[in-house]
């Protein structure tokens, strides 16, 4: 492993969220236009903070594998973790979300989710790297049996697709 493997959040969840956000957007310009309730625009204002938060920090977060060890890089952040320093890989399954943990000592871990693209390879090339004694059972059968979750893609275009009927309802059209 010479060359550095980088992992980014899914682009089939960033892509709708990003559609999500420019139909917030056209919406509240178009009760701006059309002189509606305060009320509708402050809404949208609030609801939209959180989505572009959410929207930037998923097309910034990234896992970087190279030989020397795991890099995590999000918005403002950057964490490494060596794999001489990792002393256990640990996986746990909530239906169908995934969350592992890369730890390192007592105070420096890492966790990641299956949000990440390529999930299954990256869970393999991470256990591939380490010493067999630090990484659990559980840890292995996940690898053997990946879990892609596919709720959050399902919502944000179900969010969509909300946002769309509700465009036409304010031209008159639905």
């Amino acid at each position: 492993m010479n060359d550095i493997q980088t992992y980014v959040i899914r682009r089939a969840f960033v892509f709708p969220l990003g559609l999500l956000i420019g139909l917030v957007v056209l919406l509240l310009v178009t009760c701006l236009v059309q002189k509606q309730p305060v009320a509708k625009p402050i809404i949208l204002g609030f609801l939209s903070v959180p989505l572009v938060t959410l929207f930037f920090e998923s097309v910034a977060r990234r896992i970087e594998i190279s030989a020397e060890g795991v890099t995590a890089r999000r918005t403002l952040r950057t964490m490494k973790i060596p794999f001489n320093q990792v002393t256990g890989l640990e996986a746990v399954k909530v239906r169908s979300r995934v969350f592992i943990t890369l730890m390192a000592g007592e105070d420096d871990y890492l966790i990641i989710s299956n949000s990440y693209s390529h999930f299954p390879k990256m869970l393999k090339q991470l256990i591939a790297a380490l010493p067999s004694n630090v990484v659990s059972e559980e840890t292995r059968q996940l690898a053997n049996q990946p879990t892609t979750r596919q709720a959050d893609i399902v919502a944000v275009w179900f969010a969509v697709a909300a946002l769309i009927y509700i465009l036409l309802a304010q031209f008159g059209v639905a």
